[in-house]
């Protein structure tokens, strides 16, 4: 009987060869591209086309680069969806949430009401640390 192969995202890697039909822009350094997960209408990646695994192996130019896509990407999703606000996250490392090891950034459209209490944002990485608490004395 043979096994049900794994699904491993990063071989070949996903982002290495984006399909054509996610592209949205190209520079240089960066795709911006649809998130084949999304978590919300209008969620994409800038993804660098070099094989980088986390945003602290990238180059200044690359970062600039990246953060071209990132404000193409807000005004893109604001003329398709009309969002409320965004997070823009990065998971760096396997203990981060990181699944696939080609950096990634996200850009998450919100919207009012998307959830019950955004407030803390991507402080529920951490649910428990997830709301500003004093410690105690």
């Amino acid at each position: 009987m043979s096994e049900k192969k794994k699904f491993d995202p990063n071989n070949p890697c996903l982002f290495c060869s984006p399909k054509p039909h996610e592209i949205i822009k190209e520079t240089k350094h960066a795709l911006l591209i649809t998130d084949s997960f999304p978590v919300s209408k209008g969620h994409c990646l800038v993804v660098p086309r070099r094989h980088i695994e986390t945003y602290f192996d990238c180059s200044e130019e690359e970062n600039r680069g990246f953060r071209e896509l990132i404000l193409f990407a807000k005004q893109h999703i604001n003329e398709q969806y009309s969002p409320d606000a965004y997070n823009i996250g990065i998971n760096n490392g396997l203990a981060a949430g990181q699944s696939v090891f080609h950096l990634h950034i996200h850009i998450i459209p919100r919207y009012a009401g998307d959830v019950e209490n955004p407030k803390g944002g991507v402080r529920w990485v951490i649910p428990k640390s997830s709301q500003y608490q004093l410690p105690e004395a």
